[in-house]
């Protein structure tokens, strides 16, 4: 097929054009690769999915489009030159940190850049969309695990708004136009190429360097923290499977998970959280060395818990991210490594 990722720089997308140019894919990817952190990572990754492409054992191809999603005519320009067979969109500004000081990030990218993708799916008529959301818009609930049949209009980032505004925005067109789309919250994706604002990367790079590491909640949070190659086979797996209106769905009493259009919603997460503080051993295990913690209260706007009721993703598309915590951090700490030659 061919195959539109956004955001195929990026941390996930690189990781889900990898995985589809090695199955015989022709993957378009559209980045903006802009400086939010190193574009020198973004960079290599473009590079690598290249590689991938050329090799003498190459099944699938790859192009890229340097151009912002904010960027309706770089957007309507993509969309009649290539005919997508699937849009995969996980181009979004992320981070709860950033979303504090500069929320016209997030409009630009997470709300005028996911109204040009689906607008552009609707007038070429794409068989599907799917597009990441985060398990951050569960927000003030605290009822475990989280599940997608539950209500979800309390976030406590804003960040975490638009992300549920994206999913609110799908429905509209997918009733509207009949536009098939998927919706994939993320619970706390870690691995190899991950993010530099994210903590594993922060946590490694500090104790290695000798430097304290700042232990928010005094480490008594749990994540649902999921492996980036298990987030990876479960959105293309979500992508693969169109969705379809629910034939169950009632008016009366709606499920936020389905609608008698053709909507869904998953979450995508390990169904295993961890407490901060085993996280970090699992980190000071893999160093080989000990952190120097800092322990502080909770931060604004994060909550204390995650974790995700998978279910409905093992009903449809037959997958369960298992990566154990301890062998996904052990090789993103041989990544680390190798990459930065630590």
């Amino acid at each position: 097929m061919k195959i539109l990722v956004t955001g195929a720089a990026g941390f996930i997308g690189y990781h889900v054009a990898k995985r589809l140019i090695a199955r015989g894919d022709e993957v378009v990817g559209f980045d903006a690769v802009n400086a939010y952190y190193d574009p020198q990572l973004k960079e290599r990754r473009i590079s690598l999915l290249q590689e991938a492409a050329r090799g003498s054992n190459a099944k699938g191809d790859f192009a890229l489009v340097r151009a912002n999603l904010a960027d309706k005519a770089a957007v309507d320009r993509a969309f009649s030159e290539h005919r997508f067979d699937r849009v995969i969109h996980l181009a979004a500004q992320a981070g709860v940190r950033h979303s504090l000081e500069h929320p016209h990030d997030y409009v630009e990218s997470n709300i005028t850049g996911f109204l040009n993708v689906i607008e552009a799916c609707r007038h070429a008529q794409t068989p599907h969309l799917t597009y990441a959301s985060t398990s951050s818009v569960y927000g003030a609930n605290t009822r475990m695990p989280f599940s997608e049949h539950a209500g979800v209009d309390h976030p406590l980032q804003f960040y975490a708004a638009t992300k549920r505004a994206n999913e609110l925005m799908a429905h509209a067109y997918s009733h509207l136009f009949r536009l098939p789309t998927t919706g994939l919250r993320f619970f706390t994706v870690y691995g190899p190429w991950g993010r530099p604002d994210m903590a594993l990367f922060m946590f490694t790079r500090n104790i290695l360097a000798g430097e304290p590491i700042k232990v928010f909640n005094h480490g008594n949070h749990t994540r649902d923290f999921t492996y980036v190659e298990d987030i990876a086979e479960g959105v293309i797996r979500s992508s693969d499977r169109i969705a379809e209106p629910d034939p169950n769905w009632s008016s009366d009493a709606p499920d936020p998970a389905s609608s008698n259009a053709p909507f869904r919603i998953f979450n995508i997460g390990n169904n295993a959280p961890v407490n901060l503080t085993q996280y970090i051993e699992a980190i000071e295990d893999a160093l080989g060395k000990t952190a120097i913690k800092e322990l502080l209260p909770l931060q604004p706007g994060d909550v204390p818990d995650t974790y995700a009721d998978v279910s409905d993703l093992v009903a449809a598309v037959g997958y369960k991210p298992a990566t154990p915590v301890r062998e996904g951090v052990r090789k993103f700490v041989e990544w680390y490594r190798g990459y930065y030659g630590v």
